[in-house]
């Protein structure tokens, strides 16, 4: 017999820990609704309601718009070529959900290359389920960083007469996108954020967000801007899943503390050889379930704290509120125990008698009522967030993607590991290459083992394990494990450009920058 709860009770997001819904989370989406929180400082505007056959933007409203342009004389050539102007708004302009499925094949938004994409949009198709909230606090870290960004994806247009800059340079997608919005008006209506009072609670991580954004944005005259927006979104995507790690693992501790001090040093093995047979694959599966097995804890922390916000009148909104809740679940006062068993009565009270047995052998080994209040939301509401809180981490952490560091097999025999995707590889050594001299940042060349430690130090990414703690008495098994992991990372490194060991001399086996910058 299911046991109803009011639906202020067990509410689980909280954004003082993290933003995002349990919910499968799409990259391009959320960097979508990131543009347009960037645009509104960090404000999500409601569309206007709009009536009859233009409320949803399917693929003819976008070539019709093409047809009016040309007929106005701002382009040529799209009543000559019209199944490559199809193909080319297809492949490059737009996103699709159900693509290739005639039936329920819909526009979602066009694709996140400039900061204007979110103008044109499907909303229901293009749900982050506040994901993007959570990467605009990160930048948030940096301002200087968020208006870096937010001029890079903002060049060559005029927002305030929406109109082309003179002499942009802009690739040929982003003048689409440019063109299909310049003169649409969807009609927002600003409404009110409280995201501004918020700091995210990994403070570190995002501070290493911004600067690996900034890092890339140095390359944005270098780099084709298209290849600059992909390694930004396998960046993003990257950051926002270490975020959420660390944040799962910690937030029991920080609890048990009272404080928001993280020190754990959060780190994984990752099987860099594309074999789920590999020797390593056993301790980066062990690793990936140690993780995610790590969710009960973090679900029942977050109940702890939300029902601490709602019985003290704490402003949910606030970041100081979080410190006061470590404060009190730390102390736990008499006036504390007190609240939770008013409120035990209050809702005890309104079940019915067989509700009353149920929740009596739920909350049966629990001996304050603060425990029987949290055991019975964990009972209610925790298994909804147990069953979906794995999606959303696969999907942020671009599960059996190139540029992810996840991957699982279709049989049980493959379960979860953790490895490193050829594109996010490629992102994340032409972040490494870049070094800082006399306030200005110049490329210069990597030995394998700087590139390992550097990966291991920022990101707590592990190839070579035999100097770490926990492998200090590692069988050979262990060793020879590690060894094959490394020479599938060189071997990986050679498949994208970046090293050559032809030669024998060890100080010529360089991972070499791709682009050179004085």
């Amino acid at each position: 017999m299911a046991i109803n709860l009011n639906k202020d009770e067990g509410i689980f997001r909280n954004e003082l820990i993290f933003t995002a819904d349990a919910k499968v989370n799409n990259i391009d989406s959320t960097l979508v609704n990131l543009f347009m929180l960037l645009k509104h400082n960090g404000v999500r505007p409601k569309q206007r309601a709009r009536k009859g056959e233009n409320v949803f933007i399917k693929l003819e409203k976008l070539k019709e718009i093409f047809i009016k342009l040309e007929e106005d004389g701002g382009i040529e050539g799209f009543k000559e070529n019209p199944e490559a102007v199809e193909l080319w708004l297809r492949t490059n302009l737009i996103n699709l959900v159900n693509r290739g499925n005639s039936e329920k094949e819909k526009i979602s938004s066009l694709r996140p290359i400039h900061l204007e994409s979110y103008r044109v949009r499907n909303a229901q198709q293009t749900r982050d389920f506040f994901s993007a909230d959570q990467l605009y606090l990160m930048l948030s870290q940096k301002p200087a960083v968020k208006n870096e960004l937010k001029n890079f994806l903002m060049e060559g247009w005029d927002a305030s007469q929406s109109q082309f800059l003179n002499g942009n340079n802009l690739d040929v997608d982003s003048l689409g996108i440019l063109h299909l919005i310049k003169n649409i008006n969807p009609g927002f209506l600003e409404s009110n954020s409280e995201l501004n009072k918020i700091s995210p609670i990994n403070k570190k991580q995002a501070e290493l967000y911004c600067d690996d954004v900034h890092k890339l944005l140095v390359y944005k005259n270098e780099i084709p801007r298209n290849v600059l927006i992909d390694y930004l979104k396998t960046i993003t995507s990257f950051h926002l899943s270490l975020y959420v790690n660390k944040v799962i693992s910690s937030l029991p501790q920080l609890i048990e503390k009272g404080n928001l001090k993280m020190e754990e040093d959060w780190n994984i093995v990752v099987d860099v050889t594309d074999n789920f047979e590999s020797k390593i694959s056993a301790i980066a599966i062990e690793d990936a379930a140690k993780n995610y097995n790590s969710l009960y804890n973090y679900i029942k922390a977050t109940f702890q704290i939300n029902a601490v916000i709602a019985r003290f009148k704490l402003d949910k909104t606030d970041s100081d509120s979080l410190i006061e809740v470590l404060r009190i679940l730390k102390e736990k006062s008499e006036s504390f125990e007190l609240k939770f068993e008013t409120h035990w009565d209050y809702i005890y009270g309104n079940f019915e008698q067989e509700d009353k047995d149920l929740v009596n052998e739920m909350v049966k080994y629990e001996t304050t009522y603060f425990d029987r209040y949290v055991e019975l939301l964990m009972k209610i509401k925790g298994p909804y967030q147990l069953k979906y809180y794995p999606q959303f981490m696969d999907s942020i952490s671009q599960k059996n993607n190139e540029r992810g560091y996840l991957a699982q097999g279709r049989s049980k025999k493959h379960p979860r590991r953790y490895v490193l995707g050829t594109r996010l590889l490629e992102t994340l050594v032409q972040i490494q290459v870049l070094h800082l001299e006399n306030d200005r940042f110049v490329t210069k060349s990597l030995s394998i083992e700087e590139l390992t430690k550097n990966l291991r130090e920022r990101y707590g990414l592990i190839i070579n394990g035999l100097s770490e703690e926990r492998f200090s008495n590692a069988d050979v098994n262990t060793i020879l494990a590690f060894k094959e992991n490394v020479e599938a990372f060189k071997f990986k490194l050679r498949q994208i450009g970046f090293y050559n060991d032809l030669s024998d001399a060890y100080i010529l086996q360089k991972v070499r920058p791709r682009y050179q910058m004085d």
